[in-house]
């Protein structure tokens, strides 16, 4: 078994479930957007002409709300607890979401992502900070990938339900499924470590700013930061404009954004379980990390060069696989939590996966003009290059924190 015996226990508790299934929520909501973008676009009259621009800009101001909100739920998070800012943050990207189900223009459409994205920034950082707090140091990072493997199936559910309902139907669901979230975070509890700091009154707690406030820190956070950009490049540019990367590679078949998505997100699920699994056994989150992002690197060039003229079957497989690759998700948000004392954990633990998430952004401005140099897939393989080799830099200068204690805090 890959999993001891006394492992499953650590799995099983409350918060680590209830955490994993809001994660789960989480993804399904956010990955909603680009599955349903073609489709919900084209409904409310935007011509065929603008829908990549369009979609780009629906897509780049939602992240920009993630990085607003990413910021400010980590924040309420080390001030207030770790369970306020979720209870916040879910009944706000839940109303958002809801909402989109009734939008009729573009310019409601972007005022809603934006709020939506806000609301989504604060479920993952509080939650994998909360479970970081709550389980042994040796065994943290089984739990942290158990949250991100269920999570990411979110997204999966998210592509079968685009091809059963409509689009509007779709939003309501997820709406839906976040506020019933709430129900079962009643019975989850605060974490000790932070309740011991906030008797510690001398300690400054929750403050973006200090987390630049000397050179350490600006460092872990840079590259904390940086080891995460491949896996949005994946999540937002290679598998959302699947159709348009079909279309110009020459695959015979018509793509789905949805589809793509979805299978890709499937391998996502299976790779931050083998991650978690793989940095327990190396005993290495560094070491880990290096092999999931090469790997990810030679699929993602296989796939480029090689689909043209191939059956979307072709395309699909590669996607799972690519997948698995990028699955070191929850090796990236568990180091985020770990470098980080626990007066600025949720802060940082937070705000950084939303700043990787908002790398959607320069990299979708940098794949703009590119395309008019290159046809798309090399416009999209440069940027994939330039992404993975950020990554790995990053993870070199990475901190080592496997088996870390996580009860300290920073001095600012």
């Amino acid at each position: 078994m890959l999993i001891k015996k006394e492992d499953r226990k650590i799995l099983f508790n409350l918060t680590v479930i209830v955490v994993a299934l809001g994660y789960f929520v989480d993804i399904f909501d956010l990955t909603l957007f680009n599955m349903v973008r073609r489709q919900s676009l084209i409904d409310i009259g935007i011509p065929e002409s603008e829908l990549v621009s369009r979609g780009l800009f629906l897509l780049n101001t939602q992240m920009i709300g993630m990085l607003i909100g990413g910021i400010f739920w980590g924040q309420l998070g080390d001030r207030k607890g770790r369970m306020s800012s979720l209870f916040a943050s879910i009944i706000l990207y839940s109303v958002a979401n809801l909402l989109n189900a009734f939008v009729t223009d573009f310019e409601q459409y972007v005022v809603l992502r934006f709020i939506a994205g806000v609301g989504l920034a604060g479920e993952l950082g509080v939650g994998i900070t909360l479970v970081a707090e709550l389980l042994p140091k040796e065994k943290r990072g089984l739990g942290t990938a158990f949250v991100a493997t269920i999570g990411v199936l979110g997204a999966v559910l998210g592509g079968i339900f685009v091809e059963i309902f409509s689009w509007r139907t779709c939003y309501i669901i997820g709406g839906c499924m976040g506020l019933f979230l709430l129900l079962l975070r009643v019975s989850v509890k605060e974490s000790e470590l932070f309740h011991q700091v906030q008797t510690q009154t001398h300690v400054r707690k929750g403050n973006f700013f200090d987390l630049f406030k000397s050179k350490s820190l600006i460092q872990r956070f840079v590259t904390c930061t940086l080891i995460g950009v491949p896996i949005w490049y994946v999540a937002g540019i290679l598998m959302p404009f699947a159709p348009e990367l079909g279309k110009d590679l020459g695959v015979t078949d018509l793509l789905l954004s949805s589809r793509a998505i979805a299978i890709s997100y499937l391998g996502l699920a299976l790779g931050d379980f083998l991650s978690g699994v793989l940095s327990q056994w190396l005993r290495s989150r560094k070491k880990a990390l290096y092999c999931f992002q090469l790997a990810c690197l030679a699929l993602v060039i296989v796939l480029l060069l090689t689909a043209g003229g191939k059956s979307h079957y072709y395309f699909y497989t590669l996607s799972f696989l690519i997948g698995v690759g990028a699955g070191f998700w929850a090796l990236f948000v568990t180091v985020a939590a770990e470098n980080f004392g626990t007066n600025l954990r949720s802060t940082a633990a937070t705000s950084i996966p939303n700043f990787v998430r908002a790398g959607v952004f320069p990299m979708s401005l940098m794949l703009t003009p590119l395309r008019d140099y290159f046809p798309y897939w090399q416009a999209t393989l440069i940027v994939g290059v330039v992404a993975f080799a950020i990554a790995i830099i990053g993870t070199y200068f990475l901190k080592e924190t496997f088996g870390e204690s996580l009860d300290y805090t920073e001095k600012t």
